[in-house]
């Protein structure tokens, strides 16, 4: 059975860009959002500091084992410093 054609009239194009427009205002596109990053100077911080820690670490790796083990000390030596300062602190 074909689909019965609905005549378009003038009330019903009325009607269409009624609804567009309640849409449109309910999307809030006039409203100025603030989006506040935090940290963005710190990144390049802490990139530096790995890149110290993994030369360091890995100055005397000779096996994989040594290297992998090395990554991961450069990656999570901060943890190690600041468990220490707040052990020397009594913390």
């Amino acid at each position: 059975m074909a689909a019965k054609k609905e005549k378009i009239t003038e009330e019903k194009v009325k009607e269409w860009i009624e609804r567009g427009v309640k849409k449109f205002e309910d999307m809030d596109c006039g409203k100025k959002k603030v989006v506040k990053k935090h940290g963005g100077s710190c990144g390049g911080v802490w990139f530096f500091g790995f890149i110290g820690a993994a030369i360091y670490y890995l100055q005397g790796a000779t096996t994989f084992v040594s290297v992998v083990v090395g990554l991961f000390k450069a990656l999570v030596w901060p943890a190690f410093l600041v468990y220490n300062l707040m052990q020397s602190f009594g913390i």
